[in-house]
């Protein structure tokens, strides 16, 4: 647990300071609703009515009017958006940082098995990600209540448990790519981040581009349809967990064989 422990330390700073953003804008968007509530519904026609753009966002989808409907997307984008470029960077740095920095021989001569190493960074990587929206789901919650909402539960809980899973999804991604680095990749990582979320809208644009949905985690995160439908798209989710896998399972196998610098 020792390497845990100083991958949490390190990470705090990063872990405190995109918290503190995304729930501040989270925050910011759901008490600023009340303001626009009496406008919502006219706002919610304009958008539905906007073709490709609407689509795109997934605005012809949701009633502004309501603060669910709102929330998914307006909220939805902040925390998919913020909570992905997290991820990245966390699964991106996970392994890579080590000979970066050059402490990969400090660490690898220590009497500590590769495997052991992997799976306590790994476990870092997700912890942040979970404290991180544990928080926000927080902010959220008593931000709502200030306004005197109150969330639908299943709904509200699919849309967070979605965001979690998107984000987890990208770090685990990104973990494997990092094991093939030797140098920093945070560039790479939010590459892959604005990638995803863009093959999404370009998904949503068209029906002959359907198929991105099942490589971007974007795909069962949509806060639109979850609000639609009151479920998360399975075969979307599937194909997501897969990916997180693949990623999981290719930087245990290269990294324990692998020369580090």
């Amino acid at each position: 647990m020792t390497i845990l422990k100083a991958e949490l330390r390190r990470g705090a700073k990063a872990l405190i300071l995109w918290t503190v953003v995304i729930g501040f804008l989270l925050g910011i968007c759901i008490l600023i609703y009340p303001e626009m509530e009496s406008q919502m519904n006219e706002i919610s026609g304009m958008f539905s009515e906007m073709g490709s753009f609407s689509a795109a966002f997934g605005m012809d989808r949701v009633n502004f009017g309501e603060f669910m409907g709102f929330f998914a997307v307006e909220c939805g984008n902040v925390l998919g958006l913020g909570g992905a470029l997290f991820g990245a960077l966390l699964g991106i740095g996970a392994l890579a940082g080590e000979e970066k920095e050059g402490t990969a021989e400090f660490l690898l001569t220590h009497p500590v098995s590769r495997r052991s190493v992997l799976l306590q960074k790994l476990g870092a990587v997700l912890l942040q990600i979970l404290i991180l929206n544990g928080a926000v789901l927080g902010i959220s919650l008593v931000s709502a209540l200030l306004v005197g909402e109150a969330p639908e539960g299943k709904t509200f809980v699919l849309l967070f448990l979605a965001y979690l899973i998107l984000q987890m999804e990208i770090a685990s991604i990104c973990f494997g790519i990092s094991a093939f680095l030797s140098r920093g990749g945070q560039g790479l990582g939010l590459g892959i981040a604005a990638l995803a979320y863009f093959l999404n809208i370009i998904a949503n644009l068209t029906e002959d581009a359907g198929f991105l949905k099942y490589i971007t985690p974007f795909g069962y995160a949509e806060g639109a349809d979850i609000v639609a439908e009151g479920s998360l798209n399975s075969g979307y989710l599937a194909a997501g967990i897969a990916l997180a896998l693949l990623g999981i399972g290719a930087a245990f196998v290269w990294y324990q064989r692998k020369d580090i610098a």
